[in-house]
Parts: C-alpha cells; sequence; structure tokens
C-alpha cells in the first residue's frame, strides 16, 4: 500500500488531507496526517481577543473534529525529514515511509531571535497576538493601559497575515477611543516596510488611515535590539523608539527539520515553484500555506485559493501527465479599520489591490479599498465559514485572480 503523507494539521493540511481522502482509492492509498498539536486554532480570531471580542472557544476546536473519514491522524512533534530517503521519522520513534509528502507545517514567532526581546519584559509590558497565549495575555495588559507611548513593532518579513498589525493598530486606536484614553495615548507602527503596506494603492489607502486616526510611522525601521532596562527599542541604524506597552510581530520561521532536511530558504521556508507549488528539489514533494516560500501572503485565504491548484498537480504527477493548473498568487485579505469598519483587498502575483466591489463585480456587496460596516460584518462572519470549511463545506468563491468589476488607478 502507497503512503501520502501530509505534515501539519492546521488549514491547509487539513484541507489537504480531506481532498486526498476522496481523490484516492484508500484500498490502496494510506493518509496519513501528523501534527504535533490536538488543538485547531482558527488563527485570524487572535486579533480581537485582546479586544474581547472572542473568547477560547471560539477559536479553538480539536483537531480530531476536522479529520477526514478515512485518514490517520498522529499526534508528534517531527523529528526529521529525509527527502532522498522518502522518511519521516517522528519524536514518538516512528518511522513513516511515504510516496508522496506536503508540508504544511505553517510559521512561527521567534522572539528569541531578537536581543532583549525574549528575556526583557516579554509578558510583562511586552507582548505577541500572533499565538492564542500570547493574545489571551495581551487582553488584560491593554485593559490596565491607561495611556502612554503604545509601540506595534514588525521585526521582519515575511510575516503570517501581513495587514495584521495594521488591523490590531486600527482596533487599538478605536479601543482606546471608546475608553476615553486615546488623547493619552501616543501610537506608533515600527515596520521594515517603506510604507503602510507593499502594494502602492493599497499602501496609500491604507497610510491615509494611519495619517486620519494620528497614528506615527516609523517606516524602515529594522529592528535590532530591545534595551528592557530603558524601555527601548533599538534599530540597527540606531532609531530610538521608548515604549510603556510594545506589542511585538517577532521574526516568523518554519519548521527547523526542513531547514535541517535540505529543502528550505533561510528561514525554513520549502523551496517551491510559485505556480505548480512543488519542491524544486524532490518531485514527490509539495508545499502548501505558510510553509512555503512564495512570494505570496501568508494567510488563510491564500490557502483556500492554492487548494485546487496542488489536488490538480499533485493527481497529474501521480498518474504521470503534465501538471495542468498554476496558482496565481491570489490573496484577498478583510482588514479590520475600528469602530466597526473594514476594508477589503485582493490581488495576485502580478495585480496589485484596486478599488471595485466583490464578489459580484459592480455589486458586491463587499467594496474593495473603501471602508464599510458591511466588510466588517463579513470579517466576522469569516469564523463561521472557516469551521464549515474545515469540515469539509466547499465556499463558492472563485480560485483566480480577476479584475472583473475593479477599477484600475
Amino acid at each position: 500500500m502507497k503512503t501520502f503523507l501530509i505534515l501539519g494539521a492546521g488549514t491547509a493540511g487539513t484541507m489537504m488531507a480531506r481532498e486526498m481522502a476522496h481523490a484516492l482509492d484508500l484500498n490502496q492509498w494510506k493518509v496519513i496526517v501528523v501534527d504535533k498539536e490536538e488543538q485547531h486554532y482558527y488563527q485570524p480570531g487572535f486579533l480581537f481577543i485582546p479586544f474581547g471580542y472572542y473568547k477560547r472557544d471560539d477559536v479553538v476546536k480539536p483537531i480530531r473534529c476536522f479529520i477526514a473519514k478515512g485518514v490517520e491522524y498522529v499526534v508528534s512533534n517531527i523529528e526529521a525529514l529525509e527527502p532522498a530517503e522518502n522518511k519521516v521519522t517522528l519524536a514518538n520513534g516512528r518511522v513513516i515511509q511515504y510516496d508522496y509528502l506536503v508540508i504544511a507545517t505553517g510559521t512561527d514567532i521567534h522572539p528569541e531571535e531578537t536581543e532583549g526581546l525574549k528575556d526583557g519584559g516579554w509578558g510583562e509590558n511586552i507582548f505577541d497576538f500572533y499565538t492564542y497565549n500570547g493574545a489571551a495575555a495581551l487582553a488584560p495588559a491593554i485593559s490596565r493601559f491607561q495611556g502612554g507611548r503604545f509601540l506595534v513593532n514588525v521585526v521582519e518579513n515575511p510575516i503570517k497575515c501581513p495587514v495584521a498589525p495594521l488591523e490590531f493598530i486600527f482596533l487599538a486606536d478605536a479601543y482606546f477611543t471608546r475608553k476615553g484614553i486615546r488623547d493619552k495615548v501616543e501610537i506608533t507602527y515600527a515596520t521594515p516596510l517603506p510604507g503602510a503596506f507593499t502594494k502602492p494603492v493599497a499602501a496609500a489607502a491604507l497610510g491615509k488611515i494611519l495619517d486620519e486616526k494620528h497614528i506615527h510611522v516609523e517606516a524602515e525601521y529594522n529592528t535590532g535590539w530591545v534595551d528592557p532596562s530603558r524601555n527601548t527599542l533599538v534599530s540597527y541604524d540606531e532609531r530610538e523608539l521608548p515604549y510603556d506597552l510594545m506589542v511585538s510581530i517577532p521574526l516568523n520561521k518554519g519548521a527547523a527539520f526542513l531547514g535541517a532536511a535540505g529543502i528550505a530558504d533561510e528561514l525554513n521556508y520549502v523551496k517551491v515553484d510559485k505556480h505548480t507549488l512543488q519542491s524544486t528539489e524532490y518531485p514527490n514533494i509539495w508545499a502548501l500555506g505558510d510553509a512555503a516560500n512564495i512570494p505570496a501572503s501568508k494567510a488563510g485565504a491564500v490557502i483556500h485559493f492554492q487548494m485546487g491548484t496542488a489536488v490538480k498537480n499533485i493527481l497529474a504527477h501521480m498518474a504521470g501527465k503534465p501538471m495542468p493548473d498554476a496558482f496565481d498568487g491570489h490573496a484577498l485579505c478583510y482588514i479590520e479599520t475600528g469602530f466597526d469598519k473594514a476594508t477589503l483587498i485582493d490581488f495576485d502575483y502580478t495585480h496589485e489591490p484596486f478599488p471595485g466591489k466583490y464578489p459580484v463585480p459592480g455589486v458586491g456587496p463587499f467594496d474593495l479599498l473603501g471602508q464599510t460596516t458591511l466588510n466588517h460584518w463579513g470579517k466576522l462572519a469569516f469564523r463561521y465559514i472557516y469551521f464549515l470549511m474545515m469540515r469539509g463545506i466547499e465556499v463558492p468563491l472563485p480560485n483566480k485572480f480577476s479584475m472583473a468589476g475593479k477599477r484600475a488607478a
């Protein structure tokens, strides 16, 4: 019997396991998914926890609820991958020989990589919201905050969900305003980017919102170290940013065993063809979602859009046929802008976000690059849609990017 092995039971791994359980003859194939966790996290929901929108039960569910029938689910850390031997060794001692491998192990934060970040105030006046525990610990800290210097810092790109730091700042601005202390809070956003975002049209629109909210952007800020004795963040060019409360988006990296296996870049993201999603070195290996080094956003919608391409190409490869599909880098991101409003951006490898309507051209109901209450409720409603997707319910959104309904600037 052949083995189709999936490493990671997050969004990408769960969806791929279900697709393969349906597409393959389970009398001839074993589908195995391995994850170190027993809980499935709705990671976009972490953003809302510090502000009281969500609680634990809203964003954390047992992984077993979403594992498709016929799929073997193994709970273990991964000790080693030996791609030349088609072999994975688990921390529990089990060795799995595979015929095809999909890597969907995601990305994690590494605050220990920045001097003074993890060992100088972490969990006291420095927090993250990219983990459930970090977001939960940040909630009482924000509630206690009565004013001062509030600093949000992206250490280095790429990061999971590139717009999340902006959303967090906009939600914080609204939170402090409603609390009646906004005039006592100095909000600064320190980013290695030259502006609010990477795409010029979206960067201009988001930058305008930051200006309107009197949020200072410290651009091209390459984080060097934290001086906890002075509550100061220092860049490599020695720009100093003092803080009373800092929210950090630390260095993001893929799983260490991928780097050790020789199939990943310096940040442990698997090197793949950005269109086929196939490993550039091993033809029976694919990487999906945050684990891949493709130049697309590391976000849940991107995983949804790339899934069809991956499944078609893997099945064609199994049959000895040319791979028929190409992923275009399609990304769709709701961006909370505070006060129960949000904007929406839709783009791919070659097209930047433009104004317009989505998903029905000219009709919507969602506005692209426009701040609306309906966009906000669309963002909140996606949590319910997400868990339906994890149970195998199809969401009828087109995988490919389209300029239909958009107005090019």
